[in-house]
């Protein structure tokens, strides 16, 4: 506990009464003083490198090289990925890497390089050991990607935690991308980036950071290639990042470097190399494949701020029904005034919610719960006396059961780090499927957000050995994901589970989706949404979003209007509203506003079946939903440093307005032929164009030659097909939704091609050659080509 809480503890007394505020002040205390008590004192500290080389032990996929103060173990496995780790660390156990040791590739072995030092040579990357302990990454051919020199340690003399620095330098071109879920991005500019969830600042903006999903997952892009590295340590820290510089003329370059700094072990690394797509496919595979959302997950939700009861909800989905906006979920929020805990929403609140899900479910709406970890520290409350039975809740270093401040009350938190615990918190869901509930929606505000809830010195299991909160804060809601997705597995074996959380780490996606509440009100609030959906994909969670709306005091039609239309391409498409009237939704602006509203939804519903491929593919494959222009064209620098759009799939690309007053945009295309799917005006990139983008819309273009699937008039799947140049063939892919269940789907491929004037859509596999048994609409025939847009 840090003097920041103290601080925050009394402003809480201003903020929220006097009674609360005084005992956020006397919690504050009680963690501070556990923490004098608990947390050993650091005093002197003696610095650490690793020596010169003085023997080798090779072993399956690389081996073991022994310096004179430390030992590195490198390890290349058969998926392609490299792991090395100092000191003994091995590649688990880990909370990042899913399932056991991967296996390693007997085809890579430890061989002899220059200089006295080392190197294992692999199918995808060459990783070379210095004699001093420098560790190279470069690719097949021999051209470098990073270098890490070698690590510095500092221990306390009367040991304890040593904490640790390492620095690594990429080649001047590169840029970065990554640490999980960034307001300021998604290109990641200079500067220092803290590895400590935090939820101090509501709403959040561009220029705040850590937020509320950090993880120590870089991806650098370069020209010589694109590569991954992951630091599997959840202590707290921080990256420093600066961006390299090219030499004019006959000047040098200057690299561009990274430094990480952990306050504690153990020092272990992953490194994938490959393409955007090979790398996150190899990631998908280490971390484990991202659980994929119930259909219904991916329509339109809607959430109200405090705890609304039934006539709200009621009232919630009849306003979305009388203006006939599409709405495929509600969320049930709870009251912040009041004492929360774990299920603060009890059937003493909402006597008929059964009744009315049962109804809502009719009309294609579902509800979905907020869970919270917090649990009201009192006798007689059935949860919490139940997790005093096992021993459930966390503790402070002398043993004592810590105690937080929510509400008007105090609170305990179970410690998600233990799998009895675990296993106990997942029956608590039960009591929310049987009233009617379809999903779940963790709202952690206080041991995942770095608040003044949880002592560092407070103890947790770390599935057995034993630790404090310094290790499991960043994993613990990881856990409590983990928690949930177990327990809706074995309670609802036939469906999947719908589960996002507000806090998380590296691994999370396999427990479901990643979710922000608060973004800052105004514009700026666009692009720090856009930025959040886009890191969070390059680091493995693909199904993701920021709520639409409901923090601004009086936010304009145009600003309205254009969170929709963005929303509406994003994964977790939330809109939200407040407890007062004036921030209730949806908005009425007049009739104009709310047909273009009524437009971009209706929009997103149509999409619904490339949203359900773009699920599962992202499950076997790796790739995200929402890409960065580069995706496909890492070395295309232009594209790298374009930040205001983004693909959607292989097919799409999403040019959102995201500045006031905007009625013409420039859009920067990847490589190939583009139709603007309103206008069916015609694009050649690579290149910048100009395009419409009245109030009523948002530009998207389509790539020639793609096969989208979507939602028709009957609610059937069909196919709208896009016409590809001439000369040249296209094709996609579809998933049909086989309902939520957790069957196999198939994968559909279909061809594009012109074949005497027309063109001919055909099914691959099994059919091959066979017409589509869907229906097919060909579009971008009749296209005017004199109207294709101003080139700049």
């Amino acid at each position: 506990m840090n003097g920041g809480d103290l601080v925050r503890s009394v402003k809480a007394v201003s903020l929220v009464g006097t009674a609360r505020g005084l005992r956020a002040v006397r919690a504050s205390w009680r963690h501070r003083r556990a923490d004098s008590v608990g947390l050993a004192q650091r005093g002197r500290e003696r610095a650490r490198v690793p020596g010169c080389v003085v023997g080798v032990e090779p072993g399956p996929g690389g081996g073991v090289v022994r310096f004179e103060r430390s030992r590195l173990r490198i390890t290349v496995t058969v998926s392609g990925a490299v792991f090395w780790g100092w000191d003994g660390a091995e590649p688990t156990p880990s909370y990042g890497v899913a399932g056991g040791c991967p296996e390693a590739d007997p085809r890579a072995v430890l061989e002899p390089d220059k200089e006295g030092g080392w190197r294992v040579v692999s199918e995808r990357a060459t990783v070379a050991v210095s004699r001093l302990g420098a560790v190279t990454v470069c690719t097949p051919g021999g051209v470098l990607l990073r270098r890490d020199v070698p690590p510095r340690w500092w221990e306390p003399e009367g040991g304890g935690v040593a904490r640790w620095v390492q620095r690594s330098e990429v080649t001047a071109d590169a840029r970065f991308f990554g640490l999980g879920g960034r307001a300021s991005g998604p290109r990641l500019r200079d500067g220092t980036y803290a590895m400590w969830n935090t939820d101090g600042r509501r709403p959040f903006g561009p220029g705040d950071d850590p937020l509320s999903i950090t993880m120590p997952v870089l991806l650098v892009v370069a020209d010589a290639g694109t590569h991954l590295v992951f630091h599997d340590n959840s202590w707290d820290g921080t990256v420093s990042l600066r961006e390299g510089q090219e030499g004019a003329g006959s000047g040098h370059d200057r690299p561009g470097m990274s430094e990480l700094r952990m306050e504690g072990g153990p020092l272990r690394c992953w490194v994938v190399v490959g393409t955007p797509a090979r790398v996150l496919h190899t990631w998908a595979q280490l971390t484990g494949p991202a659980a994929v959302p119930p259909s219904w997950a991916l329509g339109h939700h809607h959430a109200r701020q405090g705890a609304g009861g039934e006539l709200e909800v009621r009232r919630v989905v009849d306003s979305y029904k009388e203006r006939a906006l599409p709405l495929e979920a509600v969320h049930v929020g709870i009251d912040r005034r009041a004492a929360r805990q774990a299920f603060a929403v009890g059937p003493e609140r909402l006597p008929s919610m059964s009744r009315l899900a049962e109804e809502l479910r009719g009309d294609g709406v579902r509800l979905v719960s907020v869970v919270d970890p917090a649990v009201r520290a009192e006798q007689g409350d059935a949860v919490f006396d139940g997790g005093r039975v096992i021993d459930a809740f966390v503790r402070d270093a002398a043993g004592r059961l810590v105690r937080g401040v929510v509400g008007p009350g105090e609170a305990a938190y179970p410690d998600f780090t233990a799998k009895e615990v675990r296993k106990w918190w997942s029956g608590q869901y039960e009591e929310r499927l049987a009233q009617g509930f379809s999903g779940f929606w963790h709202d952690m505000e206080e041991p995942a957000f770095g608040g003044p809830s949880l002592p560092r010195s407070a103890r947790h299991a770390l599935e057995g050995p034993g630790g404090d909160h310094r290790e499991a804060h960043n994993v613990y809601a990881l856990c409590m994901a983990r928690a949930a997705y177990e327990a809706l597995c074995e309670l609802q074996p036939q469906e999947r589970p719908f589960v996002f959380s507000r806090a998380g780490w590296v691994g999370m996606q396999r427990y479901g989706g990643a979710g922000s509440e608060e973004v800052t009100a105004g514009w700026p609030g666009l692009r720090a949404s856009l930025s959040l959906v886009i890191g969070l994909g390059l680091c493995g969670v693909p199904y993701s979003g920021s709520d639409m709306g409901g923090f601004d005091e009086d936010p304009s039609a145009e600003l309205s209007l254009r969170r929709l239309q963005l929303g509406a391409y994003l994964p977790l498409f939330r809109t939200r509203s407040g407890e007062r009237a004036g921030r209730r939704e949806p908005r009425v602006f007049g009739d104009e506003v709310l047909a273009h509203a009524r437009v971009a939804l209706n929009e997103r519903r149509r999409l619904l079946p490339y949203f359900m491929s773009l699920a599962h593919l992202a499950r076997l494959t790796g790739a995200p939903y929402v890409r960065p222009l580069w995706w496909g064209a890492p070395e295309d620098r232009a594209l790298r440093d374009c930040e205001d759009a983004f693909l959607l799939g292989d097919c799409l690309l999403v040019a959102p307005v995201l500045e006031p007053g905007v009625v013409r945009r420039t859009v920067r295309l990847p490589r190939g032929r583009w139709y603007d799917t309103a206008t069916g005006a015609v694009f050649d990139g690579p290149g910048q164009v100009t395009v419409d983008a009245p109030l009523s819309r948002i530009p998207v273009l389509v790539r020639a030659g793609s096969v989208l699937p979507v939602r028709g008039g009957s609610g059937a799947i069909e196919l709208e097909v896009w016409a590809p140049e001439l000369g040249r063939t296209g094709g996609g892919l579809v998933v049909p939704e086989p309902g939520d269940g957790r069957e196999e789907p198939e994968v559909e491929r279909y061809r594009v091609r012109w074949s005497e004037g027309r063109v001919v859509v055909e099914e691959e596999g099994e059919r091959a050659g066979g017409e589509p048994l869907r229906p097919v609409h060909v579009r971008g025939l009749h296209t005017d080509r004199a109207g294709r847009g101003d080139h700049m």
